[in-house]
């Protein structure tokens, strides 16, 4: 990155080393010289820049690939001001494993991409939306592209279906046209969007599994988005149908009870997805793939709850550490 000016007004939340907690996290808005894109890069000045769990765990140190000293942030959305000439002006939206974890990320007026991880963001949702929408849409997707997309005719099971990778998962199975049963924390509808009807299961009210095999005739289900892990695990095994696959994405513990007998006789399949492991140019391809959904509504971004300046990036960075479902962006 080739900075040759200085935009009084640009800056960027710079993190020097972790920390060991969120109060000793020192998040320092430095000044940001203005980049010129070097070829097969450009430059996009951000509008809105969510922060992730990740972004604050990685912050923590808890991403052991995490570069030192960087700026964090993995989603963003706002415009090209630098690069390829048909690119200029246009408003983008993506997202990255590589994004504010191994390189500088998006919380920062300015972000320098490679020119083929650019998108143009739908224009049926907002500036803040577009840069909201990218981890928690990107980590369903990947799920279910690796799985198998789901399709009318088959039954897919969300655990943790409150959570915004759940519901992103709820979205992408409904518009799929397949039947979805999401399992929640508590009673009642299931409170994120869908295009179709979905069923829910209180997971705090009896035997999961044993529920789910009812609903179904006995027959299980087709796909068991687990977004949880280990606290899900042997829930979703026992709900899974004949040839079903497992998508696991997070965990609590890291060992589990396996039984290889119900494993080999049922045919099942285990999908692993560290959204991490994808770049920028392979996540906002991922969201290229949604746009049409977002653009005839059969998806929906998630409410942004509030935008925060980056003076006030520790607030957001609380807000989403204290365990927080409001989605949150920044606005450098």
């Amino acid at each position: 990155m080739n900075a040759v000016t200085v935009n009084d007004s640009a800056r960027a939340l710079r993190l020097a080393q972790k920390a060991a907690d969120l109060g000793a996290l020192q998040l320092d808005a430095a000044a940001q010289p203005e980049p010129v894109a070097k070829p097969g890069f450009a430059v996009v000045r951000v509008g809105a820049a969510a922060v992730n769990p990740s972004d604050v765990k990685a912050a923590l140190g808890l991403m052991p690939q995490a570069a030192w000293p960087r700026t964090p942030g993995r989603d963003f959305a706002g415009v090209v001001v630098d690069g390829p000439s048909e690119w200029i002006g246009r408003e983008v939206y993506g997202s990255g494993g590589d994004i504010g974890i191994t390189r500088d990320g998006s919380h920062a007026r300015f972000l320098v991409l490679p020119v083929a991880a650019l998108r143009d963001r739908p224009r049926s949702i907002s500036m803040d939306e577009s840069g909201a929408v990218g981890v928690p849409f990107v980590t369903a997707y990947e799920g279910f592209r690796r799985s198998g997309m789901p399709q009318q005719g088959q039954t897919v099971l969300v655990l943790g279906a409150n959570g915004k990778v759940g519901q992103a998962a709820v979205q992408l199975a409904a518009q799929g046209g397949a039947r979805v049963i999401a399992v929640q924390r508590r009673a009642g509808p299931f409170e994120g969007f869908a295009c179709a009807a979905v069923e829910t299961l209180d997971a705090t009210q009896g035997d999961i599994a044993a529920r789910v095999r009812e609903l179904t005739g006995g027959r299980g289900v087709d796909i068991a988005y687990n977004t949880v892990g280990s606290a899900y695990f042997d829930a979703a095994n026992k709900a899974m149908g004949k040839g079903a696959t497992q998508i696991l994405i997070s965990t609590q513990d890291r060992a589990v009870s396996f039984d290889i007998f119900a494993f080999y006789r049922g045919m099942h399949t285990y999908v692993g997805i560290d959204s991490l492991a994808m770049d920028c140019v392979a996540a906002t391809g991922q969201l290229d793939a949604m746009r049409e959904g977002f653009e005839r509504g059969t998806l929906k971004p998630f409410p942004v709850a509030r935008a925060f300046t980056l003076d006030q990036a520790a607030e957001a960075y609380r807000l989403v550490l204290s365990g927080s479902t409001d989605r949150v962006v920044l606005r450098p």
